[in-house]
């Protein structure tokens, strides 16, 4: 027999991953009694099965390239990589998945942790269901946050169920290298996980349906770094359809639509993310489980004055960055207005619209070379319809990024707004591009006019002295 009890707070909050926290941390921090309900992990996805055990793989696949790029050091690390040891120190970033530091982070703040499975039932109202099976309702006098994330989308393929396939939680968290490793799919998860497998001793095999890897990025990213994966022993066949897959003695078969076979160990499918929304009770409040969530640009759902929702589950932006930055402004949202203060949504430099999801998103795929990017492409601002002139630079003719090593190969691309002459969009690739995507965010949600930018002068001899030569190009 199971207990019921029933709690109110000022809010309530769905999914206790990064973006659920930070939800938590700002309307906490407004005076407000916030309630938290996980199902899982306390820090979601990022913390255990994703960002940081994923990035704890990459750092030594990286360094090590890194390092054989440089004259003095190259021979010091032309062995392989001690496997054991990079995966234990994944498991540290990982926390061993456990979440007692988290735990203690959320009682820190004073929010209220209810273990169990949450789900909608009704306007303001979620029930709890504990492991034990006790059930708690929790009310909320101004606003539900659903902030579930998403979860690996698996094709409809024959013999899929009999493989048991990896997904982006297994291939992060695995305990030993495969042999021989498919993985399916060209995108970040794909890439990076090809980059991991490959250096960590795995022959892998990338099968991508479409024409090339990385699909959102301009089109040199993905050639480069599908030059780099099959320069480093993977295989990367591009234009190929899996048709179905099967489990033979232990071996993963896998049959493409041109009839081929491949045969594997394990079989990694990175094709896409679904929302975690089919079992919170969306249809108590009017709305379609299982689907993503439109929400303003307060991250409020349209027709509802109390339900959020926040990070991937509204489809914006997947990336954990983005829902934070969505979760401060939510909870800002979420307090002005619980204390009757007006929120101007349309205000494109307020502290209550998250206008950086419209056009200043920013990526960086930990692959060897990086890639990085924020903003429009070439393609997607011409086919918003913006007059846009696209400005190329060879990074390996910046004196910062030549000393990373012999054979450095990158490429950066400014794309601006010939109309207003500020940048829509910038794209890098190469070894340590990633750290100089925050400049390029600041450019573009700054809408800094070139002319001003020349003024931003680059410190020498860096690879931010890119920007002088982007500049340099543009003025021709």
């Amino acid at each position: 027999m199971t207990e019921t009890e029933s709690i109110a707070y000022d809010v309530v909050v769905l999914g206790a991953g990064p973006v659920g926290e930070n939800v938590a941390d700002r309307t906490r921090a407004a005076g407000l009694s916030t309630a938290v309900v996980e199902s899982e992990l306390v820090g979601g996805e990022c913390s255990y099965w994703a960002c940081m055990p994923s990035k704890a793989l990459l750092r030594p696949v990286i360094a090590r390239a890194d390092a054989r790029r440089l004259p003095g050091l190259s021979q010091a690390v032309r062995g392989p990589l001690d496997t054991a040891a990079v995966l234990a120190r994944r498991d540290e970033y990982a926390s061993h998945w456990h979440d007692d530091g988290q735990v203690a982070w959320l009682d820190g703040i004073g929010a209220d942790l209810h273990r169990g499975h949450g789900r909608l039932d009704g306007p303001r109202t979620v029930t709890v269901t504990g492991p034990d099976g006790a059930r708690t309702v929790l009310t909320a006098r101004h606003a539900v946050a659903v902030c579930t994330g998403s979860r690996a989308r698996l094709p409809g393929l024959a013999g899929l169920e009999g493989v048991e396939p990896w997904t982006s939680r297994e291939a992060t968290s695995a305990k030993a290298a495969p042999g021989r490793l498919i993985v399916v799919g060209g995108g970040v998860v794909a890439t990076e996980m090809a980059t991991v497998w490959q250096a960590l001793g795995s022959r892998v095999t990338l099968l991508v349906r479409g024409k090339g890897l990385l699909s959102r990025m301009e089109p040199f990213a993905g050639e480069l770094v599908a030059e780099a994966l099959t320069a480093a022993g993977a295989e990367v066949r591009t234009g190929t359809s899996v048709e179905s897959v099967s489990r033979e003695n232990g071996t993963v078969v896998a049959v493409t639509g041109a009839g081929d076979r491949i045969e594997a160990d394990e079989i990694l499918f990175a094709t896409g993310r679904a929302p975690r929304t089919d079992d919170i009770g969306l249809d108590t409040v009017g709305l379609e489980p299982g689907s993503w969530l439109s929400v303003d640009d307060t991250l409020r759902v349209p027709g509802s004055d109390w339900l959020y929702a926040v990070g991937d589950v509204n489809h914006r932006a997947l990336l954990t960055h983005q829902g934070k930055y969505q979760a401060r402004i939510a909870g800002a949202a979420i307090a002005a207005r619980a204390a009757g203060v007006p929120v101007l949504e349309t205000d494109p430099w307020g502290a209550h619209a998250a206008t950086a999801d419209h056009r200043a998103v920013p990526q960086v795929v930990f692959t060897d070379p990086e890639a990085a990017a924020v903003g429009l492409s070439l393609a997607e601002a011409e086919r918003a319809g913006h007059r846009v002139r696209a400005v190329d630079v060879d990074l390996s003719s910046v004196a910062g990024a030549s000393l990373y090593g012999e054979g450095y190969r990158g490429r950066a691309r400014m794309v601006v707004d010939l109309d207003t002459e500020i940048l829509r969009g910038l794209t890098l690739v190469g070894p340590g591009v990633g750290e100089l995507i925050h400049s390029a965010s600041v450019a573009v949600a700054g809408e800094v006019p070139v002319d001003r930018l020349w003024h931003a002068v680059p410190s020498y001899p860096t690879i931010s002295e890119v920007w002088l030569r982007l500049l340099e190009a543009y003025r021709g």
